[in-house]
């Protein structure tokens, strides 16, 4: 989703189309996402998080589990994730041969943020901070995807960027309720274990106005296209979820509708602005 949004806005800003790098991006873009979540994975199962946390709701929190499942040991789950960077290192070198240097600073800002989301010396997701971290991160796809096709650094994309990585952290946000106990117990202290589960809901709700206020700006502004004032669709399903969260802030076991309305309001927003791009495309 991230990787459409940046491909659209460069397109509706004029960029040549280029579709064997921008399918390389996505592709890309999925395998990072693998390797960040395996390394995650990897990082709880160290500090033992997952295997204390009784209240998940699967398949939406608490991790994978293919380690605390005997699926795999830590060790192996390590070596997949050494050789899904080894591809998307060597992928990405190759995609800014073609796109240029600045590629490579989008890149490895990725992969510096993934990699300290779980690393046991920095864990930024035990320290408050995995929140900003996953935002940043999936900024960066918008950021790179448009990059790849424009062979340039866009505004455009910088700007449309920021809702999609807003929502996307809010999906961590609200997944760590039913995790927070358990998290808590292993010394990983994300936001809703720092804030308690009343304040933290209200976060959610700020953070949901935030993102759909930050696109309101923008498109008011006239920075974004006029098409994608659809993409603030996707805010019913988020302050649906708000209301149930701040409804079962302390029952993280009746969360799971609230979780999935989450996901909804995250994909659609970002497809819708996705589409929004394309429109302008179309209509030229």
């Amino acid at each position: 989703m991230a990787t459409l949004v940046g491909i659209g806005s460069a397109l509706a800003c004029g960029a040549t189309p280029r579709w064997p790098e921008a399918l390389a991006t996505v592709v890309l873009a999925l395998l990072t996402h693998a390797a960040v979540n395996l390394h995650n994975d990897w990082g709880d199962a160290l500090i033992g998080s997952d295997a204390l946390n009784t209240g998940r709701i699967g398949p939406f929190t608490g991790g994978s589990r293919v380690v605390q499942d005997g699926v795999f040991t830590p060790e192996q789950l390590k070596t997949a994730v050494q050789m899904l960077a080894i591809v998307v290192t060597g992928g990405g070198l190759l995609l800014a041969a073609r796109s240029g240097p600045g590629l490579l600073l989008i890149g490895l800002a990725g992969l510096l943020l993934g990699w300290a989301y779980s690393q046991p010396r920095l864990a930024l997701m035990s320290r408050g901070w995995g929140e900003l971290a996953v935002a940043a991160g999936w900024w960066l796809v918008v950021v790179g995807a448009d990059f790849v096709q424009r062979r340039a650094f866009g505004e455009i994309a910088m700007i449309a960027g920021v809702s999609p990585a807003l929502l996307i952290a809010a999906v961590l946000w609200i997944a760590e309720f039913p995790d927070a106990r358990a998290d808590a117990a292993v010394g990983k202290c994300t936001l809703v274990v720092r804030l308690g589960p009343v304040a933290a809901a209200w976060g959610f709700l700020l953070l949901m106005l935030a993102a759909h206020g930050w696109l309101l700006f923008w498109w008011w502004r006239l920075w974004l296209p006029g098409t994608a004032v659809q993409a603030l669709l996707s805010l019913a399903p988020g302050l649906a979820a708000a209301v149930l969260l701040l409804r079962h802030a302390r029952e993280p076991g009746r969360l799971r509708p609230a979780i999935v309305l989450t996901l909804v309001c995250a994909i659609a927003h970002g497809l819708l602005l996705a589409g929004a791009f394309l429109q302008v495309l179309m209509l030229r």
